[in-house]
């Protein structure tokens, strides 16, 4: 099979590739807007790869979980893009934004709707749609489960420190989801929707 014949040249590209991080110095900061992420160390570096076959390879870090932040949003809008379909687009826009991900100016000027799924403020909404007929925790468990199975791997989970520390320190996400409220594009208690995308950006694997 040709990813098979594939692989072993893969495999060593990856391992190279690792082994040159590993001696690299110049590794930038880790965010410290919260907290805990700032605790991760910055040496840490690793890479898969999936062959047309499904075979995995990995090389680095690989299998030391992390979250995925904003990785998450992908997947919570496969999921409301599930539930609602293209109404979820009278909600959120599908343009650039143009600002910062958390900036919150635009959403005066455009009355409370993001300009895409992918800055914090489309995804608190999105957030707000997965909580439609459920519990947060419901909602929750819904997005964990469904990249679980697109993954077939139940060891991905929510890293509750993460959580917690983005909820703490989550200032301006409490800010974009307030304004929004008030325009009537949160359907829910902003907090409810808040603590559906903390948990959501915290999903380690």
């Amino acid at each position: 099979m040709p990813g098979l014949e594939q692989a072993p040249k893969l495999d060593q590209a990856l391992a190279e590739v690792a082994a040159e991080m590993a001696e690299r110095t110049d590794r930038g900061n880790v965010a410290t807007y919260i907290p805990q992420l700032g605790k991760v160390d910055p040496r840490k570096f690793g890479i898969a790869a999936v062959t047309n076959d499904g075979s995995v390879l990995v090389a680095g870090d690989a299998d030391q979980a992390f979250s995925i932040q904003s990785i998450s949003k992908v997947f919570t809008l496969t999921l409301a893009l599930g539930n609602v379909g293209d109404a979820l687009w009278k909600r959120v826009g599908r343009e650039p934004s143009g600002n910062p991900f958390n900036s919150i100016v635009q959403l005066e000027h455009e009355n409370g709707i993001p300009r895409n799924p992918f800055i914090n403020a489309g995804a608190i909404v999105i957030s707000d749609i997965l909580l439609a007929g459920h519990q947060p925790r419901e909602a929750i468990g819904e997005i964990l489960r469904f990249i679980q199975f697109l993954a077939d791997d139940e060891s991905i989970i929510i890293d509750r420190e993460v959580a917690a520390s983005e909820r703490a320190t989550g200032y301006r996400n409490f800010a974009l989801a307030n304004y929004m409220k008030s325009f009537g594009n949160l359907h829910h208690a902003p907090e409810l929707a808040l603590g559906v995308y903390f948990h959501h950006c915290a999903i380690a694997m």
